[in-house]
This record gives C-alpha cells, sequence and structure tokens, in this order.
C-alpha cells in the first residue's frame, strides 16, 4: 500500500502535538510495510521565502498554486492509494483535497480541532467557549472578534476561505474523528455517519506501569484554557495538604499564577517545563493526572501518556476528555451521588477537618468512566471530585493501562489506519474524480 501524507508543520519555535502525532503515524506506518510518501510543507519556510512569494501567502489558505503542482507531480509519478490530509493550512490549502480527486486518489482527513466551522479552530475566545461562527454560512464573528492570529483581514480571509471550501470538505471521502466528541461536530456540519470513523492517536508504550505514586499532576501548557484557575480555585477549597501534593507541569503565560500558588501552599509544587524523562518521573510520582480544560479540547495526549503509565485521569467533561477515559456515554453509577462524594471529601481532609466543600454545592454530575472520573468545568464540581478520584485511584490504575493497551497502543491504532486506508481505496474505486 502506497499512501501520501500531507501536512503543514507548525512552527517548531511552537510545540505542537500535531507534528508530533503525524511523524509518529509516518514511522509506525513505515515500520507495518506501507510505503509512506511524506508531503509535507512547515510555517517556518515562511521567513525564508522570496518577496513574490510572500506577497501571495494571503491567499494561500484559498488556493496554494505552488502546493497544488508539486502535488499533482507526485500523484503522476507515484500513484498513491490514498492521501491522508492533516494540516492544510497555510502553504498547502484545501485544495489540496481537490487536487487529489482530479487525479483519482481517494482523501482521508484526520480532524485535528474544529477548523471547518471555527476560523482560530478552537470554539474559544476571550476567555470562554465560543460556538458564534457555528451555523452560519460565512463567520462573521470571527472577523468581528479577530479570531485568527489577532487579524481582522487574516480572520476574513479565513472566514472566506471556510466558506469557499466547505464543498471541499464535504468531498473527503473519509474523515478520521479522533474521539466521539469530533464525530458529533463533524455530523454537525453535515457529514453523512458513514463517512466518519473514530481512531484516536497513540503515545508509545512506556512498558508496565510502576507502582502508584500519590497525588495529582497537572502536565501541559499554563494557559487560560487549560483550566489552571478552574484547577487552583478547586484545590484552594481543601485544607493544605489534605489530597497529597499537587505537582504542576508546563510553561505559559499563567506561570505567575501557578508560582504564587507554590509560593502560598506547601502542597503544590511548580515543575516548571519538563523534558521527556520529566514527564516520565512526574507521571511515576504521581496517582492521578489532571485534564481540566475549560475549553472542548479535542484529544489531550496527556491523557494518553497518563493511561500508558496506569495513572487515572480527573478530567472536565468538555470535547474529548470523556472519551479518553472511557466516560462518554452519559450515567452515573451507583456511589458517586452528592451524599457519596460529599462524604469522600470529608474523609479525605482526615478526622475533625471541616468538609471542604458544602453537601449543598455538590454536584450530582460526576461520572465515572474506565480509567477516571469527570465533572463539569465548575470549581465545586472538581472540589468534590478530587478525594473521590484520590480514593479511587488505585482501583481504577489497572483499568487506566488496560483501555490504553486496549484502544491507544500504537500497534492497535496502526492496524486500524491501515483498515481505514484499505477501506477508503476500495469503497472511493477508481477514477474517483472531485464532487
Amino acid at each position: 500500500m502506497k499512501i501520501v501524507v500531507a501536512h503543514n508543520r507548525y512552527r517548531e519555535a511552537q510545540p505542537s502535538g500535531e507534528n508530533t502525532i503525524v511523524d509518529g503515524e509516518i514511522t509506525q506506518l513505515t515500520a507495518a510495510g506501507v510505503e509512506v510518501l511524506p508531503f509535507l510543507r512547515s510555517s517556518d519556510e515562511i521567513g525564508s521565502m522570496s518577496t513574490p512569494a510572500k506577497a501571495l501567502l494571503p491567499i494561500s489558505p484559498l488556493y496554494a498554486p505552488r502546493a497544488q503542482r508539486e502535488l499533482g507531480r507526485l500523484l503522476d509519478e507515484h500513484r498513491p492509494d490514498v492521501l491522508h490530509l492533516h494540516n492544510p493550512y497555510p502553504l498547502l490549502s484545501p485544495w489540496v483535497v481537490r487536487t487529489a480527486h482530479r487525479h483519482g486518489v481517494p482523501v482521508v482527513q484526520t480532524v485535528h480541532n474544529y477548523r471547518q466551522v471555527c476560523s482560530s479552530g478552537l470554539y474559544f475566545r476571550d476567555g470562554m467557549i465560543c460556538q458564534d461562527c457555528r451555523g452560519r454560512v460565512l463567520g462573521v464573528p470571527a472577523i468581528v472578534h479577530r479570531c485568527y492570529r489577532g487579524s481582522r483581514a487574516q480572520s476574513a480571509l479565513m472566514a472566506t476561505t471556510l466558506a469557499a471550501h466547505r464543498g471541499t470538505w464535504r468531498s473527503v471521502d473519509r474523515f478520521i474523528a479522533l474521539t466521539t466528541a469530533i464525530a458529533e461536530h463533524l455530523g454537525d456540519y453535515g457529514i453523512p455517519q458513514q463517512r466518519v470513523v473514530v481512531k484516536p492517536n497513540a503515545v508509545p508504550d512506556p512498558g508496565a506501569p510502576a507502582p502508584l505514586g500519590t497525588g495529582f499532576l497537572f502536565l501541559g501548557r499554563l494557559t487560560p484554557e487549560k483550566g489552571l484557575d478552574l484547577l487552583l480555585d478547586a484545590w484552594r477549597r481543601h485544607p493544605d495538604g489534605a489530597l497529597g501534593p499537587l505537582r504542576i507541569a508546563g510553561d505559559g503565560e499563567l506561570r505567575p499564577l501557578v508560582q504564587q500558588a507554590a509560593e502560598q501552599r506547601a502542597d503544590v509544587t511548580f515543575l516548571g517545563p519538563l523534558d521527556r524523562d520529566g514527564v516520565h518521573a512526574a507521571l511515576v510520582a504521581s496517582a492521578v493526572v489532571l485534564a481540566t480544560s475549560t475549553w472542548h479540547d479535542v484529544l489531550p495526549t496527556v491523557i494518553i501518556e497518563a493511561l500508558a503509565a496506569g495513572r487515572p485521569v480527573l478530567g472536565t467533561a468538555l470535547g474529548g476528555i470523556p472519551y479518553l477515559v472511557g466516560a462518554d456515554t452519559p450515567r452515573e453509577p451507583a456511589g458517586t451521588g452528592p451524599a457519596d462524594i460529599a462524604s469522600a471529601a470529608a474523609a479525605a481532609t482526615g478526622p475533625g477537618s471541616p468538609p471542604p466543600v458544602a453537601a449543598t454545592a455538590v454536584p450530582v454530575g460526576i461520572l465515572v468512566g474506565e480509567a477516571g472520573w469527570v465533572v463539569p468545568p465548575d470549581p465545586a464540581a472538581l472540589a468534590a471530585a478530587l478525594p473521590v478520584a484520590a480514593a479511587g485511584a488505585a482501583t481504577r490504575a489497572p483499568a487506566a493501562r488496560a483501555r490504553y493497551e486496549r484502544t491507544f497502543h500504537p500497534d492497535v491504532v496502526t492496524r486500524r489506519l491501515i483498515e481505514i486506508y484499505t477501506d477508503t481505496a476500495r469503497t472511493a474505486g477508481p477514477g474517483r474524480s472531485a464532487q
């Protein structure tokens, strides 16, 4: 099997999980015997472009002529079975879908964000979830609020690109939704269910999990949408030391907020940015990993890393988080109602300590998944769930590792990806043309 992998790499100065995932998939596919033809561009190339080339950059998200010519030559020479598209912006353009179809090559796209609808791709603006452009032919709110790169002009171009390529996206032969939430997003966009498959990303297997550590770990960008304010608000509702340590790793604009919390409380430690060895050590030292995003986070890689390490996850019920921990089917098992949570919260604070959250403030909404727990993005709900997670970590840890092995292991995910390619090539048939 011969596959073209098309991806516009994000700038190397801006750490990108998407770049890492694409690189990993290429490596895994090659190891599985698939012939991969990378068709990659990088936003780092922009700085070294000629003046005429830079002059054409504003239209490249809509139509990138050079990329289409080069892709056309690649398709003519190698005649691949499928083109697998990841990020097309800004140097490839969604037009690569039309180019592939013109050459009779079916297209699979992995949907990493919400950019079929949202100019920023995040459904998040001014510290809040925003879906103002959902259902609109033209995303005027994105232009008004300068959602793309803080520029009204660039936002207008991106909104126009999304409107112009609505038919292009709907002609994609098969969409890979990373989670059930993305599958629902695509359905809302008008993509038929039979053309969407759910296949998450994988992370390398770190080996057998170490014995469970203590306390909680937050690992990620220290930015508003990752929920640092939410987490620290919830944590302060418990006495210092009641839940064990809270370790926070990463970097970003909210670093001063985390440093202040670490100065004020003995049970909060700021680890700073970590390399791979540091991440592994932090996971080993902890019992529960936190994913407290306040936006519809598509697929936080840290959750998969936690499951691989045999660490259950406590997260917010947004985006792909419920799917990752196996709590995306609405349910509320016995033992997770308000009284149960309040009792666990009181027990976690120790004898004689006051309950950290009043029973009347504890919501019913905690959901228990195979590999963790999810709650609404609310400080009281998260505060109530923290002692539940601390008390249940040892019980959930083996299930967390089992979920990784069954759903997110590279061997499993790569096999599923090859099945998607095979089925797409078979059902698209020869002579595929643009719709």
